[in-house]
């Protein structure tokens, strides 16, 4: 019986004919959205190092097995390029990044840091015209117009964010633009170790494992004391929270993130990545009672149809086709 986490080799997740590899990623991201549903009760009773440090040893149950089963596939592949691609996606973007994210917060205007996280997809396409030579069909300039103006509304409205020099010009900002990279960097090279064909499973399993060293040092160097005189009761909602963070805003999502990764330029992933912020602001609404405003509406209608048309273009629909042949080989 296959395994829908991909423990046998071929994952549930790979039987999906017709279903574009752009959508793979907007759902991936889609369920990113979801997290501050089971963090902000988190955030309650554990600092944000020791709440990811615990998923990802809990996200070790599944990437040792993998790692186990797929060790093979590793053999004669392991260079330099790959290796340091693969510190880059586990240390940059799930450590780092979250880290230099975080502390912007912390130290400026949260308007010019959320500003400043549009420019991601500019590094992403940059990069992957470097480094993957992919180049960008005739409408692309279309699509991510439509896209950033879609975040930007979803971010401030029709209103223009009051951001003087000052603003712009803090340590916070710094923080923004320098995890921006690491993420749009991640995309990209996510994308090439796929390239190098490496399985997706494996490739999430191994930015899961790799990031726990450093994730341990970081969480010793900040001193974070344990909270431990939590109820019974409490503790036994806090196991069930990490539970769902760990297993669906965590592993489900990067699974079908690199799943999509695997048929769809890096260039064009990083676009399907918006729907993140896109759920985000809906869970808001739903579940916080945060009044969503007309300009947020139309941007979340701006993403959702620039990733529609984005999935009708031809270059996406060969890519993905391409894809399904290469799957149905494989599975003969």
């Amino acid at each position: 019986m296959e395994n829908a986490l991909g423990l046998n080799g071929k994952s549930v997740l790979t039987k999906g004919k017709g279903i574009n590899g752009i959508w793979y990623v907007a759902m991936g991201a889609t369920l990113w959205g979801l997290d501050p549903l089971f963090r902000i009760l988190l955030l309650k009773s554990l600092t944000s190092a020791q709440i990811v440090f615990i998923e990802h040893l809990l996200l070790a149950c599944y990437a040792l097995p993998v790692l186990i089963r797929y060790r093979e596939q590793l053999t004669g592949k392991l260079t330099l390029a790959v290796i340091g691609a693969l510190l880059f996606i586990s240390w940059g973007g799930s450590a780092i990044a979250t880290i230099l994210f975080t502390s912007a917060f912390a130290h400026g205007s949260a308007n010019a840091v959320l500003l400043l996280q549009k420019l991601q997809p500019l590094f992403a396409i940059t990069l992957a015209r470097v480094l993957l030579k992919e180049a960008l069909p005739a409408r692309f300039f279309k699509y991510i117009f439509f896209a950033l103006a879609g975040t930007y509304l979803l971010t401030f409205g029709f209103q223009s964010p009051s951001l003087g020099l000052k603003d712009l010009g803090t340590l916070s900002c710094l923080l923004s633009i320098l995890a921006a990279i690491l993420w749009g960097g991640s995309t990209v090279m996510g994308k090439y170790l796929l390239q190098k064909n490496l399985d997706f499973p494996i490739v999430t399993s191994l930015r899961f494992l790799l990031a726990i060293p450093l994730l341990f040092i970081v969480l010793m160097a900040s001193g974070d004391a344990w909270q431990l005189h939590k109820a019974t009761g409490e503790w036994a909602l806090i196991v069930v929270n990490l539970l769902f963070q760990a297993f669906f805003p965590g592993l489900i999502s990067m699974l079908l993130y690199y799943k999509g990764l695997s048929s769809t330029k890096a260039f064009l992933a990083t676009i399907a990545e918006l729907s993140f912020p896109a759920v985000g602001v809906l869970i808001n609404w739903l579940v916080f009672d945060q009044a969503l405003t007309i300009g947020q509406l139309i941007g979340f209608l701006l993403i959702w149809s620039t990733l529609w048309f984005m999935g009708r273009t031809p270059e996406s629909k060969a890519a993905a086709s391409g894809a399904n042949e290469k799957l149905d080989a494989s599975t003969v």
